[in-house]
């Protein structure tokens, strides 16, 4: 799963371009918080990542690490670096989200090791994809959580997972480090009897107490049956109310055979980030 890791210092550049295989690209996105072409891009950059993930991509503020805009000798932004084995095979400088996504296509190599660089592997969701990438981990919390069965387990793709502790109820915040539509969720489970049941979905909330849940209209309800854990069973949200959304809370009430606690081993939010500028506009300023 490619995710966006952020350099600080010429140390820790210098470990990730030398460390990853000889043949896996790195992307590295230089860019300054000043920059308004910066910011227009980084969303299509968030886009490239979910559509990558065999590609490693980096970014580096110039102004706060600036021994690795002097070693790469970085003087406009955005720059983009590519690098394989250690040593640099491209650079494109400006916000040209066309040419960016070329250069990647040109250097990517092998997607072997990636389970696919197209858009989306789930049926029913034609065009979207998987928004882990996209989660904020150190702000996603979960109440009534047991210590060792937290909710980051739910978001790693293995054997781990989300177990309620008192009771059967879960409230699961998870916020995104960009706006993004959500379309669907897909839910994994390793027993059916312990799997949700009945789950309220508040959109652009931040927290929720248990208290709150019963006094706050949800934006949906979702009443799971087993046939919803199925391994190519997806489920459908509402579209037209999730379509700019920056977290949202999941009020997990009850489960399928009235079980003491609930468990939950994957959950996917499928869906796409929202582009915050005109891509027409981005390559224009790019080609100036």
């Amino acid at each position: 799963m490619a995710t966006i890791k952020e350099i600080g210092n010429a140390t820790v550049f210098n470990q990730l371009i030398n460390a990853v295989p000889a043949d896996k690209l790195v992307v590295v996105d230089f860019y300054a918080t000043w920059c308004g072409p910066c910011q227009m891009i980084s969303p299509f950059v968030a886009q490239l990542t979910s559509r990558y993930r065999h590609v490693q991509f980096a970014k580096v503020d110039v102004d706060k690490a600036q021994d690795v805009a002097s070693q790469c000798q970085v003087s406009a932004m955005p720059t983009f670096q590519f690098y394989k084995g250690g040593k640099k095979v491209a650079e494109l400088k400006g916000a040209n989200p066309t040419q960016l996504e070329q250069y990647v296509k040109d250097h990517q190599g092998s997607a072997s090791d990636s389970s696919s660089n197209a858009p989306s592997s789930f049926s029913g969701a034609s065009g979207h994809v998987d928004l882990t990438d996209v989660i904020t981990p150190n702000q996603m919390d979960a109440l009534n959580q047991q210590e060792d069965h937290t909710v980051k387990n739910i978001f790693k793709g293995d054997a781990s997972f989300l177990e309620s502790d008192v009771d059967e109820q879960l409230i699961i915040t998870v916020p995104f480090n960009q706006p993004v539509k959500l379309h669907s969720l897909k839910f994994k489970v390793a027993d059916n009897a312990k799997a949700p049941k009945t789950i309220k979905i508040y959109a652009n909330r931040q927290h929720l107490g248990f208290d709150d849940a019963d006094s706050i209209k949800e934006t949906q309800l979702l009443e799971l049956s087993p046939k919803d854990f199925e391994e190519n069973s997806i489920v459908p949200l509402r579209f037209v109310k999730f379509q700019n959304i920056t977290s949202v809370v999941l009020f997990i009430v009850d489960n399928q055979e009235d079980e003491e606690t609930t468990a939950l081993q994957q959950l996917i939010f499928i869906g796409s980030p929202v582009e915050a500028t005109n891509m027409g506009d981005l390559k224009k300023m790019g080609d100036e």
